[in-house]
Order: structure tokens, then sequence, then C-alpha cells
């Protein structure tokens, strides 16, 4: 029996897991259409429009694109706590799941989703479990605070190694 070292325990991607993953992102992105995916950060960028941030004073939009071609937004909503504050990705798929998402096209209703901002960063960590909870893989645009894409990648890139229903399905069946 052989001894595992340290490096046998390390987890990456794979160059091939990459690259199959860029293949991915970009078959997504020209099946959606880039005239699509800019008026999905536009929307992104209107919603960041109606933020409530009185305390940070950074309004972060997003708006989302479902499996149905239907697309809901949502913005950040600051409360004092900070701890119940309300995120932009958040609130936009909770929006769809209000409106019969789930119910309509089952629990991988998320195709695409945009957050628009003044950094040019990627969705928190707690947006990126939700964006899992709805969505197998979908496209992440991120967009500045007028709408132009800065970059697009995908939910699997940014949570690799996820923690899925599947999870909790898989240990229930043991």
């Amino acid at each position: 029996m052989e001894k595992e070292t340290l490096l046998d325990l390390v987890w990456v991607p794979s160059p091939e897991e990459i690259q199959q993953e860029k293949e991915w992102i970009l078959a997504e992105a020209e099946s959606i259409g880039l005239e699509t995916l800019q008026e999905l950060a536009k929307k992104a960028s209107e919603a960041s429009k109606l933020s409530y941030s009185p305390q940070s004073h950074y309004p972060v939009g997003a708006a989302i694109l479902r499996t149905s071609g239907q697309s809901s937004d949502g913005q950040n909503i600051e409360i004092a706590t900070y701890s119940e504050t309300g995120h932009a990705e958040e609130q936009s798929i909770k929006n769809a799941v209000s409106s019969g998402a789930v119910r309509d096209e089952g629990r991988t209703f998320l195709r695409a989703i945009a957050v628009s901002h003044k950094e040019d960063t990627a969705p928190c960590g707690r947006c990126r479990q939700i964006i899992a909870e709805f969505s197998d893989n979908a496209l992440v645009v991120v967009a500045d605070i007028n709408g132009k894409i800065r970059s697009i990648t995908s939910s699997r890139i940014l949570l690799p190694y996820a923690f899925t229903l599947s999870d909790l399905e898989n240990a229930q069946s043991k």
C-alpha cells in the first residue's frame, strides 16, 4: 500500500477541465447571443439605480436570464445590521422564484446572470452558492455601473466543487 502524500490530496481543476469549461462558456454565450447578454447587463445596470445602500454607498444590480427566456432583476438592499442585507444576485433569483420559475421551469431555471457595480468583481460566495442552487452551470456576466460587459465566466469557474442539491440527494440515498 502506497503512502499518500500531501500532493496526492491537492485538488484543482485540470487543464483539460478548464479548457472544457472555457468551451462551454463560449458555446453558451454564442447560443444566448452577445446582444442578449448586453441587454441583460443593461438591465442589471438599471436595477442598480434602485439600490438602497445608505451605509456602503455601493449600488449593485443584477439581472437573470431564465431557461424560458424570461428575465428578472434585483438590487442590493442594505439593512443597518448588514447581516440582513439582501444581495442583488440573491434578490433577482428570489424574484424569479416568486414569479413561478421553479414551478414553470424546474429547479435549474437559471441560464445566465449579469451583475453591475462600480468595481470589477464577481458575485460573493453567498451569491455563488445561491446561483449553484438554481443552475447546474450558468453564465456569469460582470458589467460596470453603466452596463458595459467586463467579463463573462461561469458559475462552475467561480464555485468549483460546489455543494449542491445532488450532494444532499446522494447522502440521503446511502
